[in-house]
């Protein structure tokens, strides 16, 4: 899917291991992460904010990620959890979820 992608949601990953990660994403997003759930790659997911605002931290964030991963297929033969490297982007991430009361 070569699409540029929004985010308005933050969801909970729950990988194979039972360790945890927030991240953002959008209904496409969601359904690649329910399948890979259902296929085994990770254990679960869930929402845990819908329409967040498109502030410049998540504008930030988006662009980070949409210009360094290519976004999979509905029909996914892998999880790829994203890097969050330190400085501007890690920044952002933490400031979307700072402001969506999310720790």
């Amino acid at each position: 899917m070569a699409q540029y992608q929004t985010f308005d949601l933050i969801q909970e990953i729950i990988r194979n291991d039972d360790t945890r990660y927030f991240e953002l994403g959008n209904i496409y997003m969601n359904g690649v992460a329910e399948r890979c759930a259902l296929d085994g790659y990770i254990k679960e997911v869930r929402i845990l904010q819908l329409n967040i605002p498109h502030s410049t931290a998540v504008r930030k964030y988006e662009e980070y990620i949409n210009d360094h991963y290519d976004f999979p297929s509905l029909k996914p033969d892998h999880w790829e959890e994203w890097a969050k490297p330190e400085g501007p982007i890690k920044d952002a991430y933490h400031e979307v979820l700072r402001a969506n009361h999310i720790s």
